[in-house]
């Protein structure tokens, strides 16, 4: 393990930003994060799981605390299924599962930054497909019992970007992921995401071949700045930064009415029912009808130039900067519209 002493946190996140903590610690085996979180717990030490940073936005005056950097690596495959360190990195292993083996199901969730360990912990998603879908078992240790455990998908607790482990941050420490995927020939999982489907010319239901899928969505997610460049500015955030609201009728109604006052009675929006009587809607257009557009901002944090759902470090911001953006655009949605954004990424001491 490597430890350093008042270490910069901004360089492990993708938004650069936030303070030093009292220690850091890098773990390179599943035995040494066990080591560092029990030595922590008995000591009363706090601690900050840190992967890959592109969850967390850090308080300016950092961490009191010791920060562990998970940097476990590795993975085995055998037939279809998959077994992952929570060290590895997340976009390369899709890329692999697609080049390397032709298997489906992670494919429509290519260039998502991050490493394994933090997918379950936010139940991560894009372009209809989640980790939940394939998700087998978590591997975690907990800290209210001190030994590792096995979760299976069903004790997980994965709805909309949650599960047990964003319940209960200061249980449970992944250390592996293990996935179930789908041997179709070549063939992708059906696409479900009409934004997909259209690039690929096919119907939504379809099956492309399953490097075609993982190239489009790629392509999609590099227009939106989505894919990390340190060149990019738009790429120094943390994707998106307010989840989707789910609403339920009553709240649904009082929005729809909304939408009518402030756009016009034929004004279309975006629904997507499910089957317990809710509805999501999309962040990204609640920012922008608001009032927020893509560049939203004058100062050192704005919003993205290629999407409005990302808050950008511009290069000079600091944590202070980007909250004061994230409440001007969530104060104005819910002025606007009655509804509240909700924060994706993890604040570490502040609140929004």
């Amino acid at each position: 393990m490597q430890e350093i002493q008042d270490a910069p946190l901004a360089p492990l996140t993708t938004f650069r930003l936030g303070g030093p903590a009292r220690r850091l610690v890098t773990a390179h085996t599943d035995a040494e994060v066990v080591e560092t979180v029990r030595r922590a717990d008995r000591d009363g030490e706090p601690l900050l799981i840190i992967g890959g940073g592109s969850n967390l936005v850090i308080a300016d005056k950092g961490f009191e605390g010791t920060a562990l950097h998970i940097a476990t690596t590795g993975s085995t495959l055998d037939g279809t299924a998959l077994d992952v360190a929570a060290g590895a990195v997340w976009s390369d292993l899709v890329a692999d599962t697609v080049l390397e083996h032709g298997l489906a199901g992670i494919e429509f969730l290519a260039g998502i930054p991050g490493l394994v360990g933090a997918t379950p912990v936010q139940n991560v998603g894009a372009y209809g497909e989640e980790v939940a879908n394939t998700l087998t078992e978590v591997v975690a240790y907990d800290r209210s019992s001190g030994e590792t455990v096995t979760l299976p998908n069903a004790a997980c607790g994965f709805s909309y970007r949650h599960s047990i482990f964003k319940a209960q941050p200061d249980r449970y420490v992944v250390l592996r992921a293990r996935f179930a995927l789908e041997d179709a020939g070549g063939r992708s999982t059906p696409v479900r995401y009409a934004e997909v489907a259209r690039g690929l010319g096919v119907e939504q239901g379809e099956r492309v071949p399953v490097e075609a899928a993982w190239n489009q969505v790629l392509l999609l997610r590099r227009g939106k700045g989505m894919l990390l460049d340190p060149e990019d500015h738009d790429t120094w955030s943390a994707g998106s930064f307010f989840t989707n609201p789910v609403l339920d009728p009553e709240q649904f109604a009082a929005f729809s009415a909304r939408v009518r006052d402030r756009l016009g009675p034929d004004a279309a929006f975006p629904a997507f029912p499910a089957a317990d009587g809710s509805t999501k809607t999309s962040a990204a257009w609640l920012i922008d009808r608001a009032g927020f557009g893509k560049g939203y901002g004058s100062g050192p944090a704005r919003l993205s130039g290629k999407h409005t759902l990302a808050l950008t470090n511009r290069g000079r911001a600091t944590t202070e900067d980007l909250l004061a953006l994230a409440r001007e655009v969530r104060d104005g949605v819910h002025a606007a519209f009655g509804v509240t954004l909700i924060n994706e990424p993890v604040l570490v001491g502040v609140d929004l």
